[in-house]
């Protein structure tokens, strides 16, 4: 049975190229797959409802794309896209990279590396890779990115080890934190952390942490100057060891956050492959960022780089911490009783907690990022 034959709408079958790796058992029913696309990958998924290339041709390698997901124009490999994700024509997205429900970018965006949590909102011309951002409640209360905003993410050094917490993991999965907005034609210096509620005015080049909640950030241009260049003299080396350390360590609490509270509501709008994939891209990150750390710290001095090989067997092993049982327990069983109430629907779920039951939760992942970041 062809494609078509079994529900997936397919306009021109002649300009569509699907390769033959591709699973046809995981293009479901009701998938919509414009002209001029290019669907490749034993691992690709495409969902129900999911629409590929409206606004222009679109190539998928090796993606899992979730129900209802729509991804208009341009280039996706190795990415997970939860329900109802979009992307505008453009995009330019790679490796380890999750857009959870309703998280959307406008035309021309790129990613790698990026973890954007229910609800943000990325607008146009866009780089922003190698960063997690969470906040907001809702399609009309999200944190959001302006046009032509660019995380730097690449150092004179030629370093990666500069990824940015927006927001976290413990308090953002819960989905009840104030909005973070960065103004258009500004830019983010990684690795940097901001907290939830914090403004970036539109032009402004945020080269400090702010982790103080509902702050505005504005400022222009850099002073003019000239002195001599102190590229690869490792200056601020040991604060960007320990944020990439914070950074690892939030990876590894929304990984348990997938094991144990995600794992919950797999089903119709969560498949066990679309679950699996997020999973992944979790494992895939932290693999990402213990390989820029480590390539990082080689290069600092020899008491700093010395260290390495202990620091990186107590990260390997820190992969596998669990946090305290009983928070995580207690929270689970409020989750479950919630689930219970309205169903497997995740963001009415989590939100519907009683904020004794959230602080609980955040307890819990708090615990485990505590935990690493002692490491």
């Amino acid at each position: 049975m062809s494609l078509m034959e079994k529900g997936v709408v397919i306009h021109r079958p002649d300009t569509v190229h699907i390769g033959n790796e591709v699973d046809p058992h995981r293009i479901a029913p009701g998938a919509v797959i414009y002209p001029g696309c290019r669907i490749y990958g034993p691992s690709t998924l495409i969902l129900k409802g999911a629409e590929i290339g409206r606004e222009g041709p679109a190539t998928v390698d090796n993606c899992r794309v979730g129900p209802e997901v729509s991804l208009k124009g341009g280039f996706f490999k190795g990415a997970v896209f939860l329900k109802g994700a979009a992307m505008g024509s453009g995009g330019h997205v790679r490796e380890g990279t999750l857009l959870e429900e309703m998280a959307s970018g406008a035309h021309t965006v790129g990613l790698k590396q990026t973890l954007l949590f229910p609800f943000v909102t990325l607008g146009s011309l866009i780089n922003f890779c190698d960063c997690l951002m969470a906040g907001g409640t809702s399609r009309k209360d999200h944190s959001e990115v302006g046009s032509s905003y660019i995380h730097f993410n690449f150092t004179p050094s030629g370093d990666k080890a500069t990824a940015s917490l927006i927001g976290d993991v413990p308090k953002g999965v819960m989905l009840n934190r104030r909005p973070i907005f960065l103004g258009g034609q500004g830019g983010l210096v990684g690795p940097r952390r901001l907290a939830y509620g914090t403004v970036a005015a539109a032009g402004t080049i945020c080269r400090k942490d702010e982790l103080r909640e509902d702050r505005l950030i504005f400022g222009g241009g850099m002073k003019p100057g000239n002195v001599p260049s102190t590229v690869g003299s490792g200056a601020g080396g040991k604060r960007i060891i320990r944020s990439n350390i914070l950074y690892i360590a939030n990876l590894i609490a929304l990984n348990r956050w997938y094991d144990h509270v995600r794992a919950m509501f797999i089903g119709k709008d969560l498949p066990e492959s679309l679950w699996m994939g997020a999973k992944d891209v979790l494992n895939a990150a932290v693999a990402e960022r213990m390989k820029r750390l480590a390539a990082f710290v080689l290069q600092q001095e020899a008491d700093i780089a010395g260290r390495w090989p202990g620091m990186a067997a107590s990260l390997e092993a820190a992969r596998d911490i669990q946090g305290d049982a009983g928070c995580r327990d207690a929270f689970l069983e409020a989750v479950n009783a919630k689930i219970s109430e309205i169903g497997k629907d995740y963001i009415p779920v989590i939100q519907g907690l009683h904020a004794s039951d959230s602080e609980t939760g955040v307890g819990w992942l708090q615990g485990i990022v505590e935990d690493i970041s002692k490491i």
